[in-house]
């Protein structure tokens, strides 16, 4: 049988980055209102001439040399070097603040806003990890000297929540700068990396998607295979990946049982599926009808392969009418029930399944007109000798 390969259908969400905000995790530096950094602090953030502001900054960073005074002063050229666009110079010094503070998640949410707005996808990426990092480390904290285990467990929840607004900016950055690679081994790596980096994340398993269609794109059968499988032990609901996987496995002729369960299950999950907020009914149901198709062809293509015929005619013929909204994946199944009618000698079935796939615009159409000349030949009468 003709083996072109068809992607299967999975409906990403689109990422938009959002402004970042303040965040509040990292070594706390307190100064006492009144004081003299206090004032040179106000002085510092009144200045409206950039030139003047980078003067005060530089004469804060200079007058007060230990190791705290030097975290504000490395926020304050931080912040100064971003709002210049000097992105470099933003780098520099957030690298020393991470030296002092290695907690600072406000840094790190500034390093993620510098990569993003210089379009430096390795820096954005290692931002990220830096952010990840600092989130980790905070969740593991055991409660500080006398906070009961409650009291510190409520803490880091009001904290955690006082920087989700950050968290999801840093994922929406890097989503994004995944899914605008051109090279898709890049993109895919991006967003298994991103995966990785925030596997709590619901966007995680969305990554782990892209990333295996991405792959099958590419050719790359085994990192999709080992993406995919990925993807579904996060999610075993994942409609998307379980239609991929049991479309991969019926083409190969590989495991055949475990593609007919993935298969199933993606109908049955099609049958209960709710509807997303901002999806249209007629929408919704074509991409119902689809995915619901696919699994019912992945499955007439198993029978195929295990030579039950009368099954995969069933399947097969399940599946037409639900994948008509698509001529690749319609063209190929009237082609696997062409193959199924033949084998079953059904020639007035062959026939219709194959004109059928040959109808619509697909890879399909030339093979399955030779298959219907093919028919002809073998009914033409042979023509006597004279």
């Amino acid at each position: 049988m003709l083996r072109i390969r068809i992607h299967a259908v999975l409906f990403l969400a689109c990422f938009l980055a959002a402004a970042p905000l303040r965040a509040q995790l990292g070594k706390a530096v307190i100064i006492a209102a009144g004081s003299e950094v206090d004032h040179q602090l106000n002085d510092i953030n009144a200045a409206t001439d950039p030139a003047a502001k980078l003067k005060l900054i530089d004469a804060f960073s200079a007058a007060h040399p230990e190791s705290d005074l030097q975290i504000l002063a490395d926020e304050q050229y931080v912040n100064y070097y971003l709002n210049a666009k000097q992105y470099d110079k933003a780098f520099e010094y957030g690298d020393k603040l991470f030296a002092l503070d290695p907690d600072n998640f406000s840094n790190a949410v500034n390093m993620v806003r510098a990569a993003n707005e210089k379009g430096d996808t390795d820096r954005l990426f290692a931002a990220g990890e830096k952010a990840s990092g600092i989130l980790q480390r905070f969740k593991a904290q055991p409660p500080p000297a006398g906070t009961s285990p409650e009291a510190w467990k409520a803490d880091q929840k009001q904290k955690l929540e006082s920087v989700k607004d950050n968290r999801d900016y840093i994922e929406q950055s890097l989503m994004n700068a995944a899914y605008q690679q051109k090279d898709a081994a890049k993109k895919a790596l991006l967003l298994v990396r991103f995966a990785n980096l925030y596997p709590d994340s619901p966007n995680a398993g969305l990554a782990l998607g892209a990333a295996t269609v991405t792959y099958q794109q590419a050719q790359n059968r085994p990192k999709m295979l080992e993406t995919a499988n990925s993807a579904l032990a996060k999610d075993p609901d994942n409609v998307g990946i379980l239609l991929l996987l049991a479309d991969d496995y019926s083409e190969k002729g590989e495991q055949l049982d475990k593609a007919e369960a993935y298969a199933k299950k993606a109908a049955t999950l099609c049958d209960t599926a709710k509807k997303p907020e901002g999806v249209s009914d007629a929408d919704w149901q074509k991409q119902v009808n689809l995915q619901k198709g696919l699994a019912f062809s992945a499955l007439g293509q198993i029978d195929l392969q295990k030579k039950l015929n009368p099954a995969a005619v069933d399947s097969l013929t399940k599946a037409a009418p639900l994948l008509k909204s698509n001529a690749a994946v319609y063209a190929r199944n009237q082609y696997r029930l062409g193959f199924a009618y033949l084998n079953l000698k059904n020639t007035a079935g062959a026939k219709q399944a194959f004109t059928d796939a040959a109808s619509v615009d697909s890879p399909y159409k030339g093979p399955a007109q030779d298959k219907l000349k093919g028919i002809a030949a073998a009914k033409a009468p042979a023509k006597k000798a004279s």
